[in-house]
């Protein structure tokens, strides 16, 4: 938790009056009793309603302080809580996208969500308490302690030998329920897994029947995660009756010994009844105490969560400015060039060494799994290659910064994801500041303008989370004109026509390759049709490029690449 208190730095003020309030309040609260026995002994047994009145007015009066002070405390706590979460949690998401994908994939999605708003809260309200309570609950124990002994020592060291008793309840309870604490924030990482999936993919289990199994799924993952939380309330449930109990029979022997000092006329009846007001003093604290531990544990387990990614350095440093490349250089180059993920531990590609010609249309082919997708990724540098050099206008891509690196190059994903906002504000997305007619472009070479044009807002027409108001088709579309609105030196379309039909496909390549005959283009499909018009087609197979050349070269010269093509059209088509 030390290491996050840089976050609490910008609200030192609030963290230092709202304690000095909340100990103002617990002075007031501490005084109360020792009056309320002046009352008793003074006016009480007097009969002087003069003097009852009065202390009763300075009672009322410490009251109102009290509210006051512990108002203006609650109003600190809230300013400084919700300001360091809003910091820390603008933090932690500035961490997370620094992060590369390698680390990114490492953590998982649902595991992410979780830290950055379950944690943080948990931190928020950690912070909360601090200032609230952290000063008044142990001051009040001791206060009460040290107040009882100016009203008779003897009786004091009752509250003072009961003091170890709930230490001991107090060191029990925690030493149980830390690490049950932190194996919850583990189920919770897991059922949100197990939720983001079911979500993610509720059309999928619905195609394929297997809501049973996927509730069964959940229902698993639910119930352990209920286990683990019933487990630390059975634990935490027994401070209660436990500190009541001992504090219980702490007024019992106040009772029984103020009793004996009374008849001996050394104690009076006002002064019991403070003492039995400090020993429920003593007891209302203990409980703040118990849910302050409850909170620090969970804090403690939640801090640690967050300090993981904190303290995790991204492994892929962009530097702060690099060379600019040669015009004379290839558009792209892999020089013997390997990449094997972390999770796995296999090349996923190995020994790649091509070189790819400013202009040139790459066609890129091969099953799944063969590594088509890890090449192409290896440019953007999302993974840097284990060993070997990837090259961008003959720098090596780490030599660039990564946001002057990705202006170089437009890249439609396999998965067409758009942002709520408008149709033009997703364009947009690829270059912030395109003009108009910029946009409208790129819709029209990515074969989109028909169905945007069509729509009674056009361009400012909305588009839901995820782009679920648009067919499959129309995503990719308007992910492909995101893509070109910047006119990038290399485009890569990673599969990104899968849901287009074949008269759109062709129409949008023939349109790319209308737009610019500068642009280098990579073509990734499993298609052929797609790829057998590229300049130059690049075929994958477990990791290495077993074929390269054009269509009618490969037919004649890689089995792999005439295989694939056979699969899917005749011998007479794929002759042509």
């Amino acid at each position: 938790m030390g290491k996050l208190t840089v976050y609490l730095k910008k609200y030192r003020k609030e963290c230092i009056l709202g304690p000095i309030f909340k100990f103002l309040e617990a002075i007031f609260e501490l005084l109360l009793p020792t009056i309320m026995a002046l009352m008793i002994n003074r006016g009480v047994d007097r009969r002087d309603e003069g003097y009852v009145l009065r202390l009763g007015g300075v009672m009322v009066l410490m009251a109102l302080l009290g509210y006051g002070c512990a108002f203006i405390c609650q109003y600190f706590a809230a300013r400084a809580s919700q300001g360091f979460g809003t910091d820390l949690r603008n933090a932690v998401f500035e961490r997370i996208l620094s992060l590369s994908f390698s680390q990114s994939d490492r953590f998982g999605a649902s595991t992410l969500t979780n830290r950055i708003t379950n944690d943080i809260n948990q931190l928020q309200l950690f912070v909360a308490m601090m200032i609230r309570l952290m000063i008044r609950a142990p001051f009040i124990c001791i206060g009460s302690i040290l107040m009882s002994f100016f009203l008779d020592w003897h009786l004091a060291l009752i509250l003072l030998a009961a003091t170890p008793v709930l230490a001991l309840i107090i060191w029990f309870i925690t030493k149980r329920t830390a690490p049950l604490y932190r194996s919850y924030q583990k189920k919770l990482d897991a059922v949100g897994s197990v939720l983001r999936e079911n979500l993610s993919g509720v059309r999928v289990i619905r195609a394929f029947a297997k809501t049973k199994q996927e509730t069964e799924r959940f229902r698993t993952s639910n119930d352990s995660l209920t286990d683990n939380g019933l487990a630390i309330g059975r634990i935490s449930s027994l401070f209660n009756p436990l500190t009541s109990m001992a504090v219980n029979l702490v007024i019992v022997v106040i009772l029984w010994e103020g009793n004996i000092r009374m008849h001996v006329g050394n104690l009076s009846q006002g002064q019991i009844i403070a003492f039995i007001n400090y020993a429920n003093q003593i007891l209302l604290a203990l409980l703040v105490v118990s849910n302050l531990i409850i909170i620090i544990t969970k804090s403690m387990a939640s801090a640690a969560r967050i300090n993981e990614i904190m303290d995790l350095q991204p492994d892929m440093p962009s530097p702060a400015s690099g060379p600019e490349g040669s015009a004379d250089a290839p558009a792209a180059e892999f020089r013997d060039v390997s990449f094997g993920y972390h999770e796995t531990g296999e090349r996923a590609l190995e020994n790649i060494t091509v070189t790819i010609a400013r202009g040139e249309t790459i066609g890129i082919i091969g099953g799944t799994g063969s590594g088509k997708s890890t090449f192409v990724s290896l440019l953007p540098r999302f993974y840097d290659a284990t060993a070997g050099t990837v090259l961008i206008d003959g720098i090596p891509v780490g030599q660039y910064p990564l946001e002057k690196l990705r202006a170089k190059i437009g890249i439609v994903p396999q998965h067409a994801l758009l942002f709520t906002g408008s149709i033009a504000d997703n364009i947009r997305w690829g270059c912030a500041d395109a003009e108009e007619e910029a946009v409208r472009k790129a819709a029209r070479i990515a074969q989109a303008a028909e169905f945007i044009e069509k729509l009674p807002e056009g361009y400012d027409s909305p588009v839901d989370r995820g782009g679920a108001n648009f067919s499959g088709g129309q995503r990719q579309r308007l992910t492909i004109a995101r893509a070109l609105v910047s006119d990038p030196e290399i485009l890569i379309l990673d599969d990104a026509s899968s849901a287009l039909d074949f008269l759109t496909d062709s129409k949008l390549r023939s349109a790319i390759r209308e737009n610019s005959s500068t642009q280098t283009v990579l073509l990734v499909s499993q298609r052929v049709g797609i790829v057998r018009g590229a300049d130059r087609i690049f075929v994958f197979d477990d990791g290495k490029i077993v074929g390269c050349g054009t269509h009618r070269a490969l037919m004649e010269s890689c089995p792999t690449y005439r295989e694939i093509c056979l699969s899917q059209m005749t011998e007479e088509e794929a002759a042509k």
